[in-house]
């Protein structure tokens, strides 16, 4: 691969039959790398992400927008259909549709010319899919002698765990991520997200694959990549485990607190509102040391419970945590939560505003760097798209088209990539191998 603008992983052809997370976000990586990505579905079973919200909105085609009773007077609608949905779009950018049906045998015979014409296969369907598919890497290198296999089962192929199903809201749970996550005395309340699907997991198979094609590159020998999710996730809570094996200590959840700061939390500042909706503040900070404790005291103007003694050191904070807390907020309440951070901020303290979504979008840093890609779908119209997790000098990385359709390309991908005559096509509608 020579050229100024040659992406890294042009030359590389991606068979992605996963679905849901894990998979997909790992392929969308590689093809804004420059691979050329052929997503697999069905019809029969339709990614479940194609059904979750959010959904794009369109303008209310009774009242043209001014309100009224069948938009309840917001003026839009929300559109409908496998195709609007903002969470399966953002996960799918810049990748082929093809829909085939692998219960039927013309629609395996069309998977296998694919995964003979593909470098990799990736899947994050269970055991059970491969067995009754007949996916297993012994099988598909019958095919593809120098095909790389990537799996992600979700315990793995064997053990007595490796048919058990789940998504990255169970992963949270086997993993040990809810126990740690939430306040002490009360129920386990889980990351709010599905993390494992989207950070990790993704990106230790991307890993994967890049160091095997590397591999390939040097030998000329594909290879089996087998991901358990579960040890995947587990692999990033090495310290808890760590403090078991070695101490038999079991930790649980401390909120916002950890043992070696103090405070260290998320403070409430003034409340804002926003479309007349009252919307609560905070921001995050931590204090790690005594420069920091000293350069708190001194941004809240050096108030005299401040002086006390049972805040001087950090195990007089520890031990009086609740009222140092408690202080702190009724400083943190008279300011925005943007005001607060710059002050903290420009005293060397840590400190961020807890932000949401429209934030984000909003956030100068993201702006100034440009990480959010926006780009035009046929059916939501242009869409903010989550930017390159990393950037490389030469070849930063983008995504080059939106989402596909279901099943957008499955002519493109019956003709170009797997050679299908005008026959074979006929066919394989008659027999609904291809919806």
């Amino acid at each position: 691969m020579t050229g100024k603008h040659t992406m890294p992983l042009t030359d590389i052809k991606v068979a992605d039959f996963s679905w849901f997370g894990a998979g997909p976000i790992c392929a969308q990586n590689l093809a804004r790398y420059g691979a050329t990505v052929v997503r697999v579905e069905s019809e029969a079973h339709i990614d479940g992400l194609r059904g979750v919200m959010p959904f794009a909105q369109q303008v209310c085609p009774d009242c043209g927008g001014s309100g009224c009773p069948k938009c309840a007077n917001t003026g839009k609608v929300t559109k409908t259909g496998y195709n609007v949905s903002g969470y399966f779009n953002n996960y799918n950018a810049g990748k082929l549709d093809v829909t085939i049906n692998l219960s039927t045998e013309m629609g395996k015979e069309m998977a296998r010319r694919l995964i003979a014409w593909c470098d990799v296969f990736i899947t994050n369907q269970t055991p059970r899919m491969i067995d009754r598919w007949g996916f297993h890497y012994e099988e598909l290198k019958k095919i593809n002698p120098d095909i790389i296999a990537a799996y992600q089962p979700m315990q793995g192929f064997d053990g007595p765990h490796r048919d058990f199903f789940g998504f990255g809201a169970v992963l949270n749970a086997i993993t040990g991520y809810n126990e740690l996550s939430g306040f002490p005395n009360r129920p386990p309340m889980g990351l709010g997200t599905n993390y494992p699907d989207y950070v990790i997991n993704p990106g230790h198979t991307l890993i994967a694959i890049i160091a095997a094609l590397r591999h390939r590159k040097k030998t000329g020998k594909g290879q089996c990549i087998e991901l358990a999710q579960l040890e995947s996730v587990i692999s990033t809570l090495g310290p808890v485990v760590m403090d078991y094996n070695e101490n038999g200590r079991v930790q649980t959840r401390k909120g916002n607190r950890l043992s070696y700061a103090s405070p260290h939390g998320a403070f409430r500042c003034q409340d804002i509102t926003w479309e007349n909706q009252p919307m609560d503040r905070w921001v995050a900070f931590g204090v790690f040391n005594d420069a920091q404790w000293q350069a708190l005291v001194d941004v809240m103007g050096s108030p005299a419970w401040a002086e006390d003694a049972k805040f001087s050191t950090l195990d007089a904070r520890k031990a009086n945590e609740d009222e140092l807390e408690a202080n702190i907020t009724e400083w943190t309440r008279e300011r925005t939560a943007e005001d607060a951070m710059a002050l903290l901020q420009s005293k060397g303290i840590p400190a961020g505003v807890v932000q949401n979504s429209k934030d984000v979008l909003e956030d100068e840093q993201m702006r100034a760097r440009g990480y959010f890609e926006y780009l035009d779908h046929p059916e939501t119209g242009r869409s903010a798209y989550d930017g390159s997790p990393f950037k490389l000098s030469k070849t930063p990385g983008s995504l080059r088209s939106p989402a596909p359709l279901l099943g957008q390309h499955n002519e493109y991908v019956c003709r170009e990539i797997l050679g299908m005559s005008d026959d074979e096509i006929a066919e394989a509608l008659v027999e609904q191998a291809l919806y």
